[in-house]
């Protein structure tokens, strides 16, 4: 539920309150008392001034606050209730991210590798309103991070508690056909038409018992579609010593033959991606590609509150009638 103003552009005219407040204050101040002529005025010194003459200017107050309040209610303040119709069906997508140490490597400045995808995977899953995503990383090892989920918000954290390695204190290494096999083990029960994988690595596979080309096969026999990229510079990139602030320049090594077979084998695509900038642009073309077959229809149901507003000024206006003819009833 949210609330809002259906002609928010007559609030504009709320302006104008305290112009006519310091207009009528400049008035009262230039206006000559009332004079009566009696010879004896220094009897009339000293005498005190009537609590109905103090607050009498008061009565412009009220006047002023039931002027704001009719405004605010031209303004037609309303609370505005969606709710979705949801037809169709999502693509079911499992995210597999590389976290071996290689991954802090600094050629995706201003980030390291891994931090510059899990930026732009990030902007991946909130493109994908109506998909269920998972997450699964891998080093020497392959772990489930998240399972399929419409909860965004939970894999989301679950992104952001991803580390490299080394960090996490696991061995080092690059299991890619165990990290694509675990991923496309978390779709092997969906019913959704499109299944697809989408696998991030800048190595060789070098752990794991299982060959990449292998779970592409399994991953075929399935129905899952796997998308690779290699996320690497060619040639020497810099990359950080453990524990100290040192750089120093190592030959990139990324098996693109394999990923392209991997990819080629399940009808997917491979992608190289050498930057931050072609990351972003290789996850917004599969984005393009894989476009979820949902409908959507939105109802709103809109509740005027200008009656929350106009009973009070009403009311004020009414008091101050009251007032004026009665307390601070001026005689002639």
């Amino acid at each position: 539920m949210n609330f809002q103003f259906a002609t928010p552009w007559l609030l504009s005219l709320i302006i104008f309150i305290p112009l006519l407040g310091m207009r009528h204050y400049l008035l009262r101040k230039g206006t000559n008392p009332a004079t009566i002529k009696y010879p004896k005025t220094n009897l009339m010194r000293g005498l005190p001034t009537s609590w109905r003459v103090k607050l009498r200017p008061g009565l412009y107050l009220l006047r002023l606050i039931t002027l704001t309040l009719v405004i605010i209610a031209m303004g037609r303040p309303q609370y505005v209730q969606g709710k979705e119709i949801i037809s169709g069906e999502g693509v079911e997508i499992a995210l597999a991210l590389d976290i071996s140490g290689s991954m802090a490597s600094l050629d995706f400045e201003p980030n390291n590798r891994l931090e510059a995808a899990k930026y732009v995977i990030g902007d991946f899953v909130a493109e994908r309103q109506y998909d269920k995503l998972g997450l699964v990383v891998f080093a020497s090892e392959a772990f489930s991070q998240s399972p399929l989920t419409l909860d965004h918000n939970m894999l989301n954290r679950s992104l952001d508690q991803v580390e490299l390695a080394t960090d996490l204190g696991i061995d080092d290494g690059t299991a890619i056909g165990l990290g694509l096999a675990n991923a496309a083990n978390m779709l092997a029960n969906s019913d959704a038409e499109s299944k697809v994988v989408i696998l991030l690595t800048d190595g060789v596979n070098n752990s794991g018992q299982i060959d990449p080309l292998s779970a592409a096969e399994a991953a075929k026999a399935l129905g899952i579609k796997v998308y690779t990229i290699g996320a690497a510079r060619p040639g020497q990139v810099p990359v950080p010593v453990d524990g100290s602030s040192q750089i120093v320049y190592q030959e990139s090594t990324l098996d693109e033959e394999t990923l392209m077979q991997v990819a080629d084998i399940t009808d997917g695509m491979y992608f190289r991606a050498e930057d931050t900038s072609g990351l972003r642009a290789i996850y917004d073309e599969i984005n393009a590609m894989e476009k979820s077959q949902v409908e959507v229809q939105v109802f709103n149901q809109y509740t005027e509150l200008a009656a929350f507003f106009l009973i009070p000024a009403l009311i004020v206006f009414l008091v101050e009638i009251f007032l004026r003819k009665t307390i601070f009833r001026i005689n002639p």
